[in-house]
């Protein structure tokens, strides 16, 4: 017994000599299995789609019927998945559960054709969405253009880093473009170099600037431009402004003087459309204390969803009056809400 046992040892030991003595290479590679082709993950984020998913109750309830009226479970996993696009998109909670609510008030109430359900609901989400946040709007050209004051003063107003000054030069452009006279007024006497940025795209721009010393009271510097516009027979004055936080007290008292003395004719806000629930809080607390007329959202060509011009014109009311897409002068666009909601639908 012990002979034999000594024997399979010695076997073991040769085996074993003879396995750890090949090259690393010679050892057999263990063979994988294919992943599928369904298997393999895309590095695109798949499209969410909206659609009803009928129960099995509404089915039968509507079995010899081409017609179906839905019903809230039914509609459940749709309106999931259009909140967390809204959300995705940027739009405020509050505004995507108001639509959201709206939406299934509407769809609750109809009945649809079952032959083409899904595209009818997507007409039917399209159709309130519309109706949420349209808001009577207006060309700002026609509005220059029909008043009988002259100059026609606007004031700009909004954060810094919102590419205020720069969309005041891509207005001076359209306005330019429309034969109308400008003269700008660089009443930001706060920040570093705003003067001297302002008076840059002035010269390119070959329009007239009225400007004083840094820390120089805004309002007088909007004052002597539209009073230098009268006597110019200017069609437009376009008014720069400090750009600090939305709850920065003595900002806010200086904007109010600007707006006593000047009493300009539109207070538009201009916002950087990157920044998200942030944009909206600044044009709140704007608008409760200066009154906006109207937006124009900056750096919309940055890869945003804009769902945050959804929750502006939803939440405040106002009008959105045109897109900053670029950096060229003629990289404005007037307003297009077709435009924002294909990136969310």
């Amino acid at each position: 017994m012990f002979d034999v046992l000594k024997q399979k040892l010695n076997d073991f030991s040769k085996k074993l000599k003879t396995t750890l003595s090949r090259e690393p290479e010679s050892f057999p590679q263990e063979s994988k299995p294919a992943l599928p082709e369904s298997k393999l993950i895309s590095s695109e984020e798949p499209k969410r789609v909206l659609k009803a998913e009928i129960s099995a109750i509404s089915k039968v309830k509507h079995v010899f019927s081409s017609k179906v009226k839905l019903s809230e479970k039914d509609l459940e996993d749709l309106l999931f998945d259009l909140e967390l696009s809204l959300l995705e998109a940027d739009v405020a909670h509050s505004t995507s559960q108001a639509i959201c609510s709206s939406i299934k008030e509407k769809l609750l109430s109809m009945e649809f054709d079952k032959s083409n359900l899904d595209s009818a609901i997507q007409k039917e989400i399209r159709s309130v969405l519309i109706s949420s946040i349209s808001i009577p709007s207006f060309s700002l050209f026609d509005k220059v253009k029909q008043s009988s004051k002259k100059p026609f003063t606007i004031l700009l107003l909004g954060p810094n880093g919102a590419g205020k000054t720069t969309t005041i030069a891509k207005l001076s452009h359209y306005f330019l473009e429309h034969n109308l006279k400008i003269v700008l007024a660089a009443a930001d006497t706060f920040r570093a170099a705003s003067i001297e940025q302002l008076a840059e795209h002035a010269q390119r721009l070959k329009v007239r600037m009225i400007a004083h010393t840094y820390g120089s009271d805004p309002a007088a510097v909007a004052f002597d431009a539209v009073r230098s516009a009268e006597a110019g027979h200017i069609d437009v004055v376009l008014i720069d402004s400090a750009g600090r936080q939305e709850t920065n007290t003595n900002l806010m008292q200086e904007l109010k003087k600007m707006v006593r003395v000047v009493k300009p004719d539109l207070k538009i806000f201009i916002g950087e459309s990157l920044a998200g629930h942030a944009l909206l809080d600044q044009a709140l607390e704007y608008h409760e204390q200066l009154s906006l007329d109207g937006f124009i959202l900056t750096k919309l060509d940055t890869d945003t969803k804009g769902g945050t011009i959804i929750s502006l014109l939803h939440e405040i009311k106002k009008p959105v009056l045109f897109l900053g897409i670029g950096q060229k002068y003629s990289d404005l666009i007037e307003f297009n809400l077709d435009y924002i909601l294909e990136k969310i639908i």
